[in-house]
């Protein structure tokens, strides 16, 4: 195969880095394997060493691809998992519009074999202009964040907070320093705030430092970020900010009717 340049064409290493994505994507490797050694991809390609190193040097920095010092270089050994961000509820389940949070993450582990872990925190915090706009309250007031930090099989795999009016959470379990069971729909519900509906917002941003820190992520994978608000039929009672690594999620939406 040559990838020779045109006219107008990318330099050869982002054509190479462009092909080598595509195989990978086809299933040509399998997690965990070894990518073909610099000399073969030369052989292959019709390219310089420099030219492959570059190549691989960007697949490196999306996290597809992971150099083992002595050993050679690695397809990514995790794999990518579809997360139902919205997934209506099942017939019987609580009169809320989707499927908790918890529920859909517990379900997707067991499905893929995988241990789901989860650590919680509770603050007392000044809501920024995104979330006080949002939830129409005045600008710098405080708000409840409920943060839940989860793991799959001990890899970082989502940052997950949930800011609620401190008038709204007094005196219910959103109180609590503990994660209440069921999700903190229940919470909601206890207190006579039944969600009808939400607004969901989703961009990708690249992580600060202290996330890419948490995700121990490759240098160029970007977060998907999903910013949901809830509403009752008064009004708005909650933001969720959700923040995923490009390279382990997938987010999936379901709507209308479904069958299991």
């Amino acid at each position: 195969m040559n990838i020779s340049r045109g006219p107008g064409q990318a330099p050869k290493y982002q054509r190479l880095a462009a092909d080598l994505r595509r195989r990978i994507m086809a299933g040509e490797w399998q997690a965990g394997e070894a990518l073909p050694v610099e000399s073969e991809l030369e052989s292959q390609y019709g390219v310089a060493r420099n030219t492959v190193r570059l190549a691989v040097d960007v697949l490196v920095n999306e996290g597809l691809l992971v150099r083992v010092q002595g050993k050679g270089t690695y397809l990514k050994d995790h794999p990518v998992l579809d997360h139902h961000a919205y997934l209506s509820p099942a017939a019987g389940a609580a009169a809320t519009p989707l499927t908790p949070p918890s529920l859909s993450y517990a379900r997707e582990a067991e499905r893929a074999g995988r241990k789901l872990t989860a650590d919680f925190q509770m603050l007392i915090v000044r809501a920024t202009t995104d979330i006080t706009d949002r939830l129409r309250i005045a600008a710098g007031e405080a708000v409840v964040l409920r943060r839940v930090l989860r793991h799959m099989d001990g890899e970082p795999w989502s940052i997950e907070e949930s800011h609620y009016p401190v008038a709204l959470a007094a005196s219910t379990a959103l109180m609590d320093p503990d994660p209440v069971a069921g999700g903190d729909e229940v919470a909601l519900g206890a207190a006579g705030h039944v969600e009808i509906g939400c607004v969901d917002e989703l961009a990708a941003r690249m992580p600060n430092p202290e996330e890419a820190q948490w995700f121990q992520a490759g240098p160029g994978v970007p977060l998907l970020v999903q910013l949901r608000t809830g509403f009752t039929g008064k009004g708005p009672i909650r933001v969720t900010e959700t923040r995923y690594c490009a390279d382990r999620n997938r987010l999936v939406y379901s709507l209308g009717e479904r069958k299991e």
